[in-house]
């Protein structure tokens, strides 16, 4: 089957198109800071067993191949990517969330707490 002169370029064409149309989707949803009930129902029961998993496998193979990269001096990026990645992103994001870390009602909150226990120690 002979390929027309201009399959090429639509090819690439589509494929920068799809490309563009997806980083912007991307962009948005990693914004949100207020998952739905749906999202933290699949993030519970879906998302969370799998990054133990990756956790769990990640620590494994971070010991296997421990003898390689402390050869090559980068036992520590080694560790970053195979063990404190997955971890982080299991434990250390709000259910639903895509981000890891805290967002900024878990700062706000706790910087309300410190104040109102330094108030009333203060009195």
């Amino acid at each position: 089957m002979k390929s027309t002169s201009l399959s090429r370029p639509l090819a690439g064409l589509t494929l920068v198109a799809a490309l563009a149309t997806a980083s912007p989707l991307w962009a948005q949803t990693a914004v949100d800071e207020s998952p739905s009930a749906g999202a933290m129902v699949g993030d519970l029961l879906v998302a969370r067993p799998i990054g133990l998993v990756m956790a769990a496998g990640g620590t494994a193979a971070w010991i296997v191949s421990l003898p390689f990269t402390l050869l090559a001096g980068h036992a520590g990026e080694a560790a970053e990517a195979l063990m404190v990645g997955p971890v982080e992103t299991t434990f250390l994001r709000c259910l639903g969330c895509l981000q890891t870390g805290y967002t900024y009602k878990d700062i706000e909150r706790n910087r309300a707490r410190r104040e109102a226990a330094e108030a009333q120690a203060a009195d």
